[in-house]
Protein backbone atom coordinates (compact mmCIF):
# COMPACT_ATOMS: atom_id res chain seq x y z
CA UNK A 1 0.00 0.00 0.00
CA UNK A 2 1.70 3.93 -0.99
CA UNK A 3 2.32 5.97 1.74
CA UNK A 4 -0.16 8.64 0.40
CA UNK A 5 -3.17 6.27 0.65
CA UNK A 6 -2.38 5.46 4.65
CA UNK A 7 -2.09 9.07 5.46
CA UNK A 8 -5.64 9.57 3.47
CA UNK A 9 -7.04 6.37 5.85
CA UNK A 10 -5.67 8.50 9.04
CA UNK A 11 -7.06 11.80 8.39
CA UNK A 12 -10.33 10.36 7.21
CA UNK A 13 -10.48 8.49 10.39
CA UNK A 14 -9.38 11.42 12.69
CA UNK A 15 -12.45 13.63 10.90
CA UNK A 16 -15.05 10.53 11.56
CA UNK A 17 -14.07 10.56 14.96
CA UNK A 18 -13.99 14.32 15.33
CA UNK A 19 -17.82 14.38 14.13
CA UNK A 20 -18.48 11.62 16.50
CA UNK A 21 -17.64 12.93 19.74
CA UNK A 22 -18.76 16.55 18.65
CA UNK A 23 -21.78 14.31 17.65
CA UNK A 24 -21.90 12.68 21.35
CA UNK A 25 -21.08 15.89 23.36
CA UNK A 26 -23.91 17.85 21.85
CA UNK A 27 -26.37 15.37 22.66
CA UNK A 28 -25.05 14.52 26.15
CA UNK A 29 -25.20 18.46 26.50
CA UNK A 30 -28.65 19.02 25.74
CA UNK A 31 -29.82 16.12 27.66
CA UNK A 32 -28.22 17.79 30.95
CA UNK A 33 -28.76 21.63 29.69
CA UNK A 34 -32.18 21.96 31.56
CA UNK A 35 -33.13 25.54 29.56
CA UNK A 36 -35.39 25.55 27.04
CA UNK A 37 -36.60 28.47 25.42
CA UNK A 38 -39.05 29.29 22.74
CA UNK A 39 -40.55 32.78 20.65
CA UNK A 40 -43.74 33.82 21.72
CA UNK A 41 -46.61 34.55 18.78
CA UNK A 42 -49.45 36.47 18.20
CA UNK A 43 -52.32 34.09 17.56
CA UNK A 44 -56.47 34.39 17.55
CA UNK A 45 -58.65 31.62 18.84
CA UNK A 46 -61.87 31.17 17.31
CA UNK A 47 -65.34 30.49 19.08
CA UNK A 48 -66.74 29.31 15.77
CA UNK A 49 -68.53 26.39 14.33
CA UNK A 50 -68.78 24.98 10.88
CA UNK A 51 -72.43 24.41 8.93
CA UNK A 52 -73.28 24.35 5.29
CA UNK A 53 -75.67 26.33 3.51
CA UNK A 54 -76.85 27.68 0.17
CA UNK A 55 -76.33 31.23 -1.20
CA UNK A 56 -79.56 33.18 -2.03
CA UNK A 57 -80.19 36.22 -4.09
CA UNK A 58 -82.78 38.00 -6.56
CA UNK A 59 -81.39 36.59 -9.87
CA UNK A 60 -82.89 36.59 -13.50
CA UNK A 61 -81.22 34.55 -15.87
CA UNK A 62 -80.81 36.01 -19.67
CA UNK A 63 -81.43 33.03 -21.90
CA UNK A 64 -80.21 32.68 -25.61
CA UNK A 65 -80.72 30.19 -28.26
CA UNK A 66 -77.26 29.39 -29.69
CA UNK A 67 -74.11 28.17 -29.12
CA UNK A 68 -72.16 31.32 -30.20
CA UNK A 69 -72.24 34.08 -27.81
CA UNK A 70 -69.83 37.08 -27.16
CA UNK A 71 -70.44 37.89 -23.35
CA UNK A 72 -69.83 41.79 -22.58
CA UNK A 73 -69.48 41.88 -19.09
CA UNK A 74 -67.10 40.68 -16.48
CA UNK A 75 -67.97 38.10 -13.17
CA UNK A 76 -69.09 40.42 -11.13
CA UNK A 77 -69.61 43.87 -13.06
CA UNK A 78 -72.20 46.28 -12.52
CA UNK A 79 -74.99 46.43 -15.66
CA UNK A 80 -77.42 49.17 -16.23
CA UNK A 81 -80.45 49.05 -17.39
CA UNK A 82 -80.59 48.79 -21.33
CA UNK A 83 -76.72 48.51 -21.64
CA UNK A 84 -75.18 45.27 -24.16
CA UNK A 85 -75.03 42.25 -22.31
CA UNK A 86 -73.74 39.37 -25.19
CA UNK A 87 -73.48 39.10 -28.61
CA UNK A 88 -75.81 36.24 -30.33
CA UNK A 89 -74.43 34.44 -32.95
CA UNK A 90 -75.95 31.68 -35.19
CA UNK A 91 -72.94 30.03 -36.82
CA UNK A 92 -69.08 30.37 -36.15
CA UNK A 93 -68.54 32.61 -38.92
CA UNK A 94 -71.05 35.12 -37.64
CA UNK A 95 -68.25 34.83 -34.35
CA UNK A 96 -65.44 35.32 -36.67
CA UNK A 97 -67.30 38.07 -37.96
CA UNK A 98 -67.95 39.77 -35.09
CA UNK A 99 -64.12 39.65 -33.93
CA UNK A 100 -62.85 41.12 -37.79
CA UNK A 101 -65.25 44.22 -36.70
CA UNK A 102 -63.51 44.68 -33.74
CA UNK A 103 -60.31 44.39 -35.17
CA UNK A 104 -60.92 46.62 -37.93
CA UNK A 105 -62.65 49.43 -35.34
CA UNK A 106 -59.54 49.28 -33.08
CA UNK A 107 -57.04 49.91 -36.24
CA UNK A 108 -59.71 52.27 -37.51
CA UNK A 109 -59.31 54.29 -33.72
CA UNK A 110 -55.78 53.80 -33.70
CA UNK A 111 -55.45 55.69 -37.22
CA UNK A 112 -57.88 58.67 -36.43
CA UNK A 113 -56.28 59.28 -32.99
CA UNK A 114 -52.84 59.33 -34.22
CA UNK A 115 -53.58 61.84 -37.41
CA UNK A 116 -55.47 63.98 -34.77
CA UNK A 117 -52.48 63.87 -31.75
CA UNK A 118 -49.00 64.25 -33.70
CA UNK A 119 -46.23 63.22 -31.21
CA UNK A 120 -42.99 65.27 -30.95
CA UNK A 121 -39.46 63.97 -30.08
CA UNK A 122 -39.75 63.61 -26.54
CA UNK A 123 -42.99 61.33 -26.72
CA UNK A 124 -41.66 59.47 -29.53
CA UNK A 125 -38.47 58.51 -27.35
CA UNK A 126 -41.69 57.32 -25.17
CA UNK A 127 -43.35 55.59 -27.87
CA UNK A 128 -40.39 53.72 -28.37
CA UNK A 129 -39.83 52.06 -24.93
CA UNK A 130 -43.55 51.19 -24.68
CA UNK A 131 -43.21 49.62 -27.75
CA UNK A 132 -39.97 47.30 -26.44
CA UNK A 133 -42.09 46.60 -23.00
CA UNK A 134 -45.19 45.87 -24.92
CA UNK A 135 -43.12 43.18 -27.02
CA UNK A 136 -41.68 41.89 -23.70
CA UNK A 137 -45.16 41.42 -22.02
CA UNK A 138 -46.58 39.48 -25.13
CA UNK A 139 -43.64 37.10 -25.65
CA UNK A 140 -44.23 36.63 -21.65
CA UNK A 141 -47.83 35.78 -21.86
CA UNK A 142 -47.28 33.44 -24.74
CA UNK A 143 -44.26 31.80 -22.94
CA UNK A 144 -46.75 30.85 -20.08
CA UNK A 145 -49.11 30.23 -22.12
CA UNK A 146 -51.73 32.51 -21.00
CA UNK A 147 -53.60 33.67 -24.32
CA UNK A 148 -56.18 35.82 -22.15
CA UNK A 149 -55.02 39.02 -23.20
CA UNK A 150 -52.57 38.12 -26.52
CA UNK A 151 -55.23 39.70 -28.68
CA UNK A 152 -55.72 43.24 -27.18
CA UNK A 153 -52.06 43.28 -26.27
CA UNK A 154 -51.01 42.51 -30.29
CA UNK A 155 -53.52 44.88 -31.21
CA UNK A 156 -52.13 47.49 -28.59
CA UNK A 157 -48.74 46.95 -29.86
CA UNK A 158 -49.80 47.79 -33.66
CA UNK A 159 -51.56 51.45 -32.44
CA UNK A 160 -47.78 52.39 -30.51
CA UNK A 161 -45.94 51.29 -33.85
CA UNK A 162 -48.87 53.41 -36.07
CA UNK A 163 -47.94 56.43 -33.79
CA UNK A 164 -44.26 56.07 -33.75
CA UNK A 165 -44.18 55.87 -37.55
CA UNK A 166 -45.86 59.28 -37.28
CA UNK A 167 -43.65 60.90 -34.40
CA UNK A 168 -40.78 60.35 -36.80
CA UNK A 169 -42.18 61.30 -40.46
CA UNK A 170 -42.10 57.86 -41.64
CA UNK A 171 -46.05 58.08 -41.81
CA UNK A 172 -47.75 59.43 -45.24
CA UNK A 173 -50.88 61.12 -43.66
CA UNK A 174 -52.84 60.88 -47.74
CA UNK A 175 -52.35 56.76 -47.64
CA UNK A 176 -53.28 56.89 -43.72
CA UNK A 177 -56.68 58.85 -44.90
CA UNK A 178 -57.01 56.70 -47.50
CA UNK A 179 -56.75 53.42 -45.24
CA UNK A 180 -58.68 55.06 -42.85
CA UNK A 181 -61.50 55.28 -45.69
CA UNK A 182 -61.15 51.70 -46.56
CA UNK A 183 -61.97 51.22 -43.05
CA UNK A 184 -65.07 52.41 -42.56
CA UNK A 185 -65.86 50.54 -45.73
CA UNK A 186 -65.04 47.49 -44.40
CA UNK A 187 -66.90 47.92 -41.24
CA UNK A 188 -69.67 49.06 -42.75
CA UNK A 189 -70.05 46.07 -44.85
CA UNK A 190 -69.48 43.21 -42.01
CA UNK A 191 -71.89 45.40 -39.66
CA UNK A 192 -74.90 45.00 -42.95
CA UNK A 193 -73.73 41.54 -42.91
CA UNK A 194 -74.40 41.38 -39.27
CA UNK A 195 -77.11 42.55 -39.07
CA UNK A 196 -78.58 39.32 -40.19
CA UNK A 197 -76.83 36.75 -38.01
CA UNK A 198 -76.42 38.34 -34.86
CA UNK A 199 -78.52 39.32 -31.84
CA UNK A 200 -77.99 41.93 -29.16
CA UNK A 201 -78.66 40.79 -25.52
CA UNK A 202 -80.18 43.89 -23.68
CA UNK A 203 -79.89 43.91 -19.69
CA UNK A 204 -84.02 44.45 -19.08
CA UNK A 205 -83.06 46.10 -15.36
CA UNK A 206 -79.92 46.94 -13.66
CA UNK A 207 -77.88 44.43 -11.79
CA UNK A 208 -74.91 42.46 -11.57
CA UNK A 209 -73.92 40.29 -13.69
CA UNK A 210 -72.66 36.50 -13.32
CA UNK A 211 -72.26 33.81 -15.75
CA UNK A 212 -72.96 31.17 -13.62
CA UNK A 213 -76.77 29.57 -13.94
CA UNK A 214 -77.06 26.64 -11.78
CA UNK A 215 -80.94 26.53 -11.93
CA UNK A 216 -81.17 27.39 -8.09
CA UNK A 217 -82.55 31.29 -9.60
CA UNK A 218 -85.98 30.16 -9.31
CA UNK A 219 -86.29 27.40 -6.78
CA UNK A 220 -84.21 29.50 -3.89
CA UNK A 221 -85.46 33.43 -3.51
CA UNK A 222 -85.51 36.00 -1.23
CA UNK A 223 -89.22 35.44 -0.75
CA UNK A 224 -88.70 31.85 -0.15
CA UNK A 225 -86.74 32.36 2.77
CA UNK A 226 -89.37 34.22 4.64
CA UNK A 227 -91.50 30.68 5.40
CA UNK A 228 -88.71 28.09 4.39
CA UNK A 229 -88.66 25.61 7.01
CA UNK A 230 -85.50 22.99 8.29
CA UNK A 231 -86.87 20.40 6.30
CA UNK A 232 -87.55 22.17 3.20
CA UNK A 233 -84.16 23.19 3.33
CA UNK A 234 -83.31 19.47 3.35
CA UNK A 235 -85.49 18.99 1.09
CA UNK A 236 -84.02 21.40 -1.43
CA UNK A 237 -80.72 20.25 -0.56
CA UNK A 238 -81.30 16.57 -1.55
CA UNK A 239 -82.49 17.47 -5.03
CA UNK A 240 -81.05 17.12 -8.47
CA UNK A 241 -80.92 20.95 -9.91
CA UNK A 242 -79.98 20.51 -13.93
CA UNK A 243 -78.08 24.12 -15.11
CA UNK A 244 -79.99 26.18 -18.09
CA UNK A 245 -77.69 25.63 -20.78
CA UNK A 246 -79.12 27.71 -22.96
CA UNK A 247 -78.55 31.09 -20.56
CA UNK A 248 -75.86 33.62 -21.34
CA UNK A 249 -76.05 34.54 -17.73
CA UNK A 250 -77.83 36.20 -15.39
CA UNK A 251 -78.27 39.61 -13.35
CA UNK A 252 -78.41 39.68 -9.56
CA UNK A 253 -81.06 42.44 -8.82
CA UNK A 254 -80.77 43.43 -5.52
CA UNK A 255 -77.62 44.26 -3.22
CA UNK A 256 -78.72 42.23 -0.31
CA UNK A 257 -77.77 38.88 -0.90
CA UNK A 258 -78.63 35.57 2.04
CA UNK A 259 -77.33 32.67 3.52
CA UNK A 260 -79.46 30.11 4.50
CA UNK A 261 -78.58 27.02 6.81
CA UNK A 262 -79.83 24.60 9.35
CA UNK A 263 -78.73 24.73 13.18
CA UNK A 264 -79.24 22.76 16.33
CA UNK A 265 -81.53 24.19 18.63
CA UNK A 266 -78.07 24.47 21.38
CA UNK A 267 -76.37 26.66 18.82
CA UNK A 268 -78.92 28.88 17.44
CA UNK A 269 -79.45 29.70 20.90
CA UNK A 270 -76.34 31.98 20.33
CA UNK A 271 -78.00 33.71 18.18
CA UNK A 272 -80.44 36.85 18.45
CA UNK A 273 -82.31 37.97 15.49
CA UNK A 274 -81.69 41.52 14.55
CA UNK A 275 -77.83 41.42 15.91
CA UNK A 276 -74.82 40.39 13.59
CA UNK A 277 -72.06 37.53 13.40
CA UNK A 278 -69.46 36.83 11.37
CA UNK A 279 -69.23 34.11 8.38
CA UNK A 280 -66.14 33.43 6.85
CA UNK A 281 -65.57 31.68 3.60
CA UNK A 282 -62.73 29.49 3.24
CA UNK A 283 -63.51 26.94 0.21
CA UNK A 284 -64.54 28.56 -3.06
CA UNK A 285 -63.21 31.94 -2.01
CA UNK A 286 -61.69 33.27 1.11
CA UNK A 287 -63.13 35.93 2.85
CA UNK A 288 -64.84 37.38 6.07
CA UNK A 289 -68.17 39.24 6.05
CA UNK A 290 -70.12 40.51 8.54
CA UNK A 291 -74.18 39.82 8.35
CA UNK A 292 -77.25 40.63 9.86
CA UNK A 293 -78.70 37.50 11.57
CA UNK A 294 -82.16 38.19 9.77
CA UNK A 295 -84.44 35.53 10.82
CA UNK A 296 -84.86 32.11 13.14
CA UNK A 297 -87.45 30.19 12.60
CA UNK A 298 -89.12 27.97 15.30
CA UNK A 299 -87.56 24.50 15.78
CA UNK A 300 -88.48 21.16 14.30
CA UNK A 301 -87.07 18.43 15.25
CA UNK A 302 -84.74 19.53 17.51
CA UNK A 303 -83.26 22.26 14.23
CA UNK A 304 -83.47 25.86 13.40
CA UNK A 305 -83.36 27.32 10.20
CA UNK A 306 -81.08 30.32 10.10
CA UNK A 307 -81.00 32.93 7.41
CA UNK A 308 -78.21 35.69 7.09
CA UNK A 309 -78.08 38.96 5.32
CA UNK A 310 -75.22 41.25 3.89
CA UNK A 311 -75.22 43.95 1.26
CA UNK A 312 -71.24 43.60 1.22
CA UNK A 313 -69.08 41.75 -0.54
CA UNK A 314 -71.71 40.65 -3.46
CA UNK A 315 -69.24 41.33 -6.39
CA UNK A 316 -66.44 38.39 -4.95
CA UNK A 317 -69.48 35.96 -4.33
CA UNK A 318 -71.47 35.59 -7.43
CA UNK A 319 -70.00 32.20 -7.91
CA UNK A 320 -70.75 30.84 -4.66
CA UNK A 321 -74.28 28.51 -4.46
CA UNK A 322 -73.72 25.53 -1.83
CA UNK A 323 -70.44 26.39 0.44
CA UNK A 324 -69.49 25.49 3.85
CA UNK A 325 -68.42 28.49 6.23
CA UNK A 326 -67.75 28.95 10.02
CA UNK A 327 -70.72 31.09 11.89
CA UNK A 328 -67.87 32.88 14.16
CA UNK A 329 -69.25 33.77 17.40
CA UNK A 330 -66.66 35.30 18.70
CA UNK A 331 -62.30 35.54 17.99
CA UNK A 332 -60.11 36.26 20.69
CA UNK A 333 -56.19 38.01 19.84
CA UNK A 334 -53.28 37.71 22.10
CA UNK A 335 -49.97 35.96 22.48
CA UNK A 336 -49.76 32.08 22.36
CA UNK A 337 -47.40 30.86 25.23
CA UNK A 338 -46.83 26.94 26.23
CA UNK A 339 -48.65 25.60 29.16
CA UNK A 340 -45.83 24.31 30.74
CA UNK A 341 -44.52 28.15 30.54
CA UNK A 342 -46.97 29.86 32.47
CA UNK A 343 -46.39 29.96 36.68
CA UNK A 344 -47.80 31.30 39.41
CA UNK A 345 -45.60 33.03 41.82
CA UNK A 346 -46.53 33.76 45.67
CA UNK A 347 -45.59 37.28 46.07
CA UNK A 348 -45.65 39.92 49.25
CA UNK A 349 -46.41 43.57 49.03
CA UNK A 350 -47.43 46.16 51.88
CA UNK A 351 -50.35 48.29 52.19
CA UNK A 352 -49.41 51.58 52.13
CA UNK A 353 -51.65 52.53 54.73
CA UNK A 354 -51.91 49.93 57.24
CA UNK A 355 -48.46 48.29 56.57
CA UNK A 356 -50.12 45.19 56.88
CA UNK A 357 -48.19 42.49 54.63
CA UNK A 358 -50.26 40.85 51.81
CA UNK A 359 -49.65 38.00 49.77
CA UNK A 360 -51.01 37.54 47.11
CA UNK A 361 -50.51 35.17 43.97
CA UNK A 362 -49.34 36.23 40.26
CA UNK A 363 -49.22 34.51 36.92
CA UNK A 364 -46.79 35.41 34.72
CA UNK A 365 -44.13 33.53 32.37
CA UNK A 366 -40.50 34.04 32.27
CA UNK A 367 -38.78 35.56 29.41
CA UNK A 368 -34.83 36.03 28.22
CA UNK A 369 -33.92 40.15 28.44
CA UNK A 370 -30.23 39.66 27.70
CA UNK A 371 -28.99 37.18 29.87
CA UNK A 372 -31.03 37.20 32.47
CA UNK A 373 -34.62 35.63 33.40
CA UNK A 374 -37.54 38.09 33.87
CA UNK A 375 -40.75 37.43 35.17
CA UNK A 376 -44.14 38.94 32.82
CA UNK A 377 -47.46 39.14 34.72
CA UNK A 378 -49.91 37.74 32.48
CA UNK A 379 -53.66 37.16 31.89
CA UNK A 380 -54.84 34.26 30.45
CA UNK A 381 -57.40 35.15 27.76
CA UNK A 382 -58.16 31.50 26.34
CA UNK A 383 -56.65 27.57 26.31
CA UNK A 384 -55.59 24.97 23.63
CA UNK A 385 -54.91 22.04 23.82
CA UNK A 386 -51.25 22.34 24.92
CA UNK A 387 -51.00 26.88 24.94
CA UNK A 388 -52.46 29.52 26.57
CA UNK A 389 -53.60 32.87 24.45
CA UNK A 390 -52.26 35.15 27.00
CA UNK A 391 -51.71 38.81 27.39
CA UNK A 392 -49.31 40.91 29.30
CA UNK A 393 -50.29 42.34 32.62
CA UNK A 394 -49.17 45.10 34.82
CA UNK A 395 -47.97 44.09 38.11
CA UNK A 396 -49.58 44.32 41.12
CA UNK A 397 -47.27 46.31 43.02
CA UNK A 398 -48.03 50.05 41.71
CA UNK A 399 -45.15 51.38 43.90
CA UNK A 400 -42.37 49.78 41.75
CA UNK A 401 -41.91 52.05 38.96
CA UNK A 402 -39.50 49.88 36.79
CA UNK A 403 -41.56 46.74 37.22
CA UNK A 404 -44.34 48.30 35.28
CA UNK A 405 -42.18 48.73 32.37
CA UNK A 406 -42.10 45.16 32.05
CA UNK A 407 -44.25 43.68 29.53
CA UNK A 408 -44.92 40.26 27.12
CA UNK A 409 -45.03 41.25 24.04
CA UNK A 410 -45.05 39.25 20.76
CA UNK A 411 -41.33 37.86 20.14
CA UNK A 412 -40.35 37.47 23.10
CA UNK A 413 -37.85 34.60 24.22
CA UNK A 414 -40.14 32.30 26.53
CA UNK A 415 -38.57 30.21 29.48
CA UNK A 416 -39.87 26.88 29.48
CA UNK A 417 -37.65 24.93 31.41
CA UNK A 418 -34.99 26.02 33.67
CA UNK A 419 -33.51 24.54 37.10
CA UNK A 420 -34.32 26.86 40.09
CA UNK A 421 -35.82 29.78 37.75
CA UNK A 422 -36.15 32.83 39.58
CA UNK A 423 -36.96 36.28 39.04
CA UNK A 424 -32.97 38.35 37.46
CA UNK A 425 -31.53 34.95 37.51
CA UNK A 426 -28.59 34.88 35.18
CA UNK A 427 -28.80 32.07 32.82
CA UNK A 428 -26.46 32.38 29.98
CA UNK A 429 -22.47 33.45 30.43
CA UNK A 430 -19.94 34.36 27.79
Amino acid sequence: MKQGQIVNKIVMGILFAAVVIYLAVSAVTSLSDPLFTTVSYTYSVDDAIEVTGFLVREEQSLGAQTAYADILPAEGEKVAKGERVAYLYQDASALERRSQIQALSLQLEQMEYTLSKPEDQRSSAKLTQDILQDIVDLRADVARGDLTEVAQEALDLKSLIYRREFAYGEGDVAVTQQTISSLRSQISALQASASRDTQVVIAPVSGVFSGLVDGYESLLTPALLESLTPSGLGEIARRTVAADESAVGKLITDSRWYFVCTLSEEEARRLVEGEQITLRFSRDWSGEVTMDIERLSEPENGSVLAVFSATRSLADTTLLRRQTVELVFESVTGIRVPKEAVRVEQRTRTDPDTEEVITYQETGVYAMVGAKAEFKPVTILAEGEDFFLVESAPFQNPDNTAETKRALRSGDEIIVRAEDLYDGKILRTG
